[in-house]
């Protein structure tokens, strides 16, 4: 596969947009609060990611807590995340000897200057590399073709449908083409995705990249034939082990669609036929006319 690799001292995309300033000591609540910048290279369909934004939560609890990886974390998506300063606030609820437990929020300062809190979430983190290696399970990887015979998401016909779509520019994402044909007007009703998900800078995988993984391929509404945005009302993610190197394999179904919301369940492999992470979210269909 072609990816760009990093070169020097180059920081990855994926970690300087989602880094964060701790508050200087002696401020108030200063433990767990932090300084970030949303960067609007994560946006698809012109709004900002909430895999990406959960990341950023998630960056936040593994500076808080004492434990280094998440194991589940569930976020609550309040009110649309915007593009540039915010605040992240980070608190432990628990901390015990194998998990530790905490709740973290975003928050952005609105015109009046008051704040609105965009995204709250509680999660459990632990150490992954201290779980047993007892896999037992019935679950098997997604039949994929290869890298190479997949479907670039860069190649996709810009009809203007989907307004902004930086976020492709900063993953090498492929997907399958039995689920790609939404991109040609052509969607198999299905409410499938599938494919490959890399970093296009050459980033490997880790824990804290699988709170973003599981939302960021296109959306099952594709599929359906509904393009635009999918807002998530809320999404879980349960990181399961650490991904080995290479590319992940991610599938997407829904199995719902009613009242104007369905849900995604995701499943995401790494390079060693292992399942590395789940997720389910809530989310709104796109409105139509």
């Amino acid at each position: 596969m072609a990816i760009r690799i990093p070169e020097g001292d180059h920081l990855p995309e994926f970690d300087r947009d989602t880094a964060l300033v701790p508050r200087c000591p002696g401020a108030p609540g200063a433990p767990g609060v932090f300084d970030a910048e949303i960067s609007a290279g994560w946006s698809i369909v012109g709004a900002v990611n909430g895999g990406y934004l959960k990341a950023i939560l998630g960056r936040a609890l593994a500076a808080t807590l004492p434990h280094p990886d998440p194991f589940t974390a569930t976020a609550h998506y309040l009110s649309a995340t915007r593009p540039g300063p915010a605040v992240v606030r980070a608190s432990v609820i628990r901390a015990g000897r194998t998990l530790s437990t905490g709740t973290v929020s975003l928050v952005q300062a609105a015109p009046d200057g008051s704040e609105v809190e965009r995204i709250r979430m509680l999660a459990t983190y632990g150490e992954l590399d201290a779980l047993p290696d007892d896999v037992r399970t019935g679950a098997k990887p997604p039949q994929l073709p290869p890298y190479e015979e997949c479907v670039g998401l860069d190649q996709a016909p810009d009809n203007g449908a989907l307004g902004d779509i930086s976020m492709i520019d900063r993953m090498a994402s492929r997907l399958d083409p039995a689920v790609a044909g939404w991109a040609m007007g052509r969607p198999s009703g299905r409410g499938e995705t599938r494919g490959w998900f890399a970093f296009a800078d050459g980033r490997e995988p880790d824990p804290l990249a699988l709170l973003l993984v599981g939302d960021a391929m296109p959306p099952t509404a594709f599929d359906l034939g509904l393009l635009g945005w999918v807002p998530t009302v809320e999404l879980t993610t349960h990181v399961r082990a650490r991904p080995a190197p290479g590319p992940l394999r991610v599938a997407i179904a829904t199995r719902n669609l009613a009242g104007g919301f369905l849900e995604e369940d995701a499943e995401v492999w790494d390079s060693a036929d292992r399942l590395v992470a789940q997720s389910r979210q809530l989310a709104r269909a796109p409105r139509q006319g």
